[in-house]
C-alpha cells in the first residue's frame, strides 16, 4: 500500500466520512417503517417537550430505549425536523466507527492493518449504506463492538490492574448499548463472553472486582433511564418492556417470517465484496496480522471475533422476526476476518483463490446488473405493468416519474469496473483490492441521488404528497386496512385532544367531530368502498384516498 504520513490518515477517513456519508442525507423521504417510525419518536419528543418517555403516535412505545432518539433530537434542534436530521446521527457513527476500527486494527496489529480494516467496512455494501439511515442499528453495533474490544482486553490482562479499567470500559459501552436498543445488548456480549470462557474450560478469565466494575459500570450507565421510569412509573412500565421484548423474540411480525438460513444470505449478498473475503477468513491457513508484541488482544482477538459473528447469526436466526438490520453486528466480525484475509493477501502470504473470483464476479456482477435494471424498468414501466400479478405493485408503477435516461450507465459502470478490477488483479494486487473497496461507496454515491428518490416515488411518493398537503389543518388522518407510520411524521400530527380517534371503528362510523381523511392501498379498498360513511376522493399509485364528513351536533 502506498505510504501514507500517520499524523494524516485521521484526517483523511474524517474526510473519506464526510464524502460519503453526510452527502443526500435529506434527498429522500424517510422509509416506512423504521426510519419513520423513529424519527416519528423523536420528534414526539420536541412537540411534547417530554424527553424520557419514548412514544409513537404519542402513546408508549415499548420495542425501544430512549438514546438513539435522543440523539435525532438533538439533530432536530440544529437542522430542523426533517429527513437530514433523523439520519445525521448515523453518519456522524459512521465516521466515528471508521476512526475506531483504524485504531484498534493498528493496535492490535500495525497501521496497514487498521487502514485495511476500515477500508473493508467502508467498501461494503450495506455496511456503508446504514450509515447514511435513519435506523438504530449503526449506533447500536458499535456500542457492542466496543464492549467486546475492551472486555476482550481486560481478559486479555486478567490478573493486572488494568483488567479493572477496561472492564469499566466495557460496562458503560453495554450500558449505551442497553439504552439504545433495550437488553438485547447485554444478551450479545454476555453469550459472546459465555461462549469463550467455555472455550477456555471455564479457568478464571475475569476476577470478581472485574465483573463488580463492569456490572456495576452497565447498571449505572443504564439506570440513566431504566431506573428513572421506574421511580417515575413504577414496575409496569418496565414489565411492558421486557414483556414486548420476549414477544419482539419469540413470535414473528406479519410480513417478517423467513426461513432459518435467511440471515446468512443477507450479510453473504449485504455485505459484499467483504463477506466473500470473510469466508476465506474462517480458515486454516489464514493466520492472525502481526502484533508485534504490542497486543495481548491481537493475539486472541480473532477468537473474540469468530464467536461474537456465530453468537450474532445463530440468535438471530432463532429468532421468528428476521429483518435485514437485526444480524448487522455480525458486520463487524466480518469486516475483521476480511481484513485479516486482505492482509496476508497484499503481503504476499496467502494465495488467491480461484472461487474468490467467480465469487466476486457473479455477486458484483449481479449487482451492477441491478443496479442497471431498475431505471430501465421504470423507462420501460407502462410495458411491464400487464405482466406483474401483484395490483398493487403494477400500480405502484403508474407513478409519474421522470428518468433522464442515463441513470442506467452507473450499475453498468459498475459491473464492468468489477470485471476489469478481476482481469488486471494479478498486475496490480494491491490497488486492484483498493479499488474494489472504493467502487460500492462510488456506486452508491451516484445511485442514492439519482436513482432512490425516483423509486421512492414508486413506492410511497403519492402517500407522502397527501399528508405533506395537510399539514396544519385541524383533522384526522389515518392509514387504513395496513401499518404505516407515514401519517405521524409527514401530516406533523400533533397530540390528540380526543382519545376516541384512536379507535378506527369511531374514525369510520363514530360521531367525528372534525373532517376525517383515511388512506389504503387498492388490494384492501374492497372492503372499505361501500361504507356509506365513506367517499374516494382519488387513488394515485396503488393508494386510494378516503374522505369521511364530520357528523357535527
Amino acid at each position: 500500500m502506498p505510504r501514507i504520513p500517520s499524523r494524516l490518515i485521521p484526517f483523511l477517513i474524517v474526510l473519506a466520512g464526510a464524502l460519503f456519508y453526510f452527502p443526500f442525507l435529506g434527498r429522500v423521504h424517510l422509509f416506512d417503517w423504521d426510519e419513520i417510525n423513529f424519527a416519528e419518536s423523536a420528534r414526539e419528543m420536541i412537540v411534547t417537550g417530554n424527553y424520557t418517555r419514548v412514544q409513537i403516535n404519542f402513546q408508549p412505545f415499548w420495542e425501544k430505549p430512549p438514546l438513539f432518539f435522543w440523539l435525532q433530537v438533538l439533530a432536530m434542534k440544529v437542522f430542523g425536523i426533517g429527513e437530514f436530521a433523523a439520519r445525521f446521527p448515523n453518519a456522524v457513527v459512521g465516521v466515528v466507527t471508521l476512526l475506531v476500527l483504524y485504531s484498534i486494527g493498528k493496535k492490535i496489529s500495525n497501521e496497514r492493518f487498521g487502514l485495511l480494516w476500515a477500508l473493508a467496512y467502508f467498501g461494503s455494501l450495506t455496511p456503508h449504506l446504514y450509515f447514511k439511515s435513519g435506523i438504530i442499528d449503526p449506533t447500536f453495533n458499535l456500542f457492542i463492538f466496543l464492549s467486546v474490544w475492551f472486555m476482550a482486553r481486560a481478559v486479555a490482562v486478567y490478573g493486572s490492574a488494568k483488567a479493572t479499567r477496561l472492564a469499566v470500559f466495557s460496562g458503560l459501552f453495554v450500558g449505551l448499548a442497553v439504552l439504545t436498543k433495550g437488553p438485547v445488548g447485554g444478551l450479545l456480549l454476555g453469550l459472546t463472553f459465555l461462549v469463550y470462557w467455555g472455550l477456555q474450560r471455564f479457568r478464571p478469565i475475569l476476577s470478581f472486582g472485574n465483573g463488580l466494575a463492569f456490572f456495576g459500570c452497565a447498571l449505572v450507565v443504564a439506570s440513566v433511564w431504566f431506573g428513572l421510569e421506574l421511580v417515575k412509573n413504577g414496575f409496569w412500565f418496565f414489565e411492558e418492556f421486557i414483556r414486548y421484548q420476549i414477544r419482539l423474540f419469540s413470535t414473528p411480525d406479519a410480513g417478517h417470517q423467513q426461513p432459518f438460513y435467511y440471515h446468512f444470505v443477507v450479510v453473504l449478498l449485504g455485505c459484499f465484496p467483504m463477506s466473500l473475503l470473510a469466508i476465506r477468513g474462517f480458515f486454516a491457513g489464514v493466520a492472525d496480522p502481526e502484533t508485534d508484541g504490542r497486543s495481548e488482544t491481537g493475539r486472541d482477538f480473532r477468537r473474540w471475533m469468530v464467536i461474537l459473528f456465530w453468537v450474532v447469526m445463530v440468535l438471530f436466526s432463532i429468532v421468528k422476526t428476521k429483518i435485514v438490520h437485526y444480524s448487522s453486528m455480525a458486520w463487524f466480525p466480518v469486516s475483521y476476518l476480511a481484513a485479516t484475509v486482505l492482509y496476508q493477501y497484499i503481503a504476499g502470504k496467502l494465495p488467491w483463490n480461484r472461487w474468490l473470483t467467480v465469487g466476486i464476479a457473479l455477486i458484483g456482477g449481479v449487482l451492477g446488473l441491478l443496479m442497471a435494471a431498475l431505471p430501465l424498468v421504470g423507462m420501460h414501466a407502462a410495458d411491464l405493468i400487464p405482466h406483474i400479478k401483484d395490483r398493487f405493485a403494477a400500480a405502484n408503477l403508474t407513478a409519474p416519474v421522470e428518468w433522464a435516461g442515463w441513470e442506467w450507465i452507473i450499475g453498468t459502470a459498475y459491473g464492468l469496473a468489477i470485471l476489469l478490477l478481476l482481469v488486471l488483479r494479478q498486475r496490480r494486487p494491491v490497488g486492484s483490492m483498493i479499488t474494489l473497496f472504493l467502487a460500492t461507496p462510488l456506486l452508491l454515491w451516484f445511485i442514492l441521488p439519482a436513482v432512490v428518490p425516483k423509486i421512492e416515488r414508486y413506492t410511497q411518493g403519492a402517500v407522502i404528497d397527501f399528508y405533506e398537503a395537510k399539514q396544519g389543518q385541524d383533522i384526522y388522518i389515518e392509514p387504513i386496512g395496513y401499518k404505516s407510520y407515514a401519517h405521524l411524521f409527514y401530516f406533523r400530527k400533533e397530540p390528540p385532544t380526543n382519545p376516541n380517534s384512536y379507535r378506527e371503528d369511531w374514525l369510520i362510523n363514530g360521531p367525528v367531530d372534525k373532517p376525517t381523511y383515511f388512506v389504503t392501498r387498492n388490494i384492501n379498498i374492497d372492503q372499505y368502498r361501500y361504507n356509506p360513511n365513506l367517499e374516494i376522493i382519488g387513488e394515485e399509485a396503488g393508494f386510494v384516498f378516503l374522505r369521511r364528513k364530520p357528523a357535527f351536533k
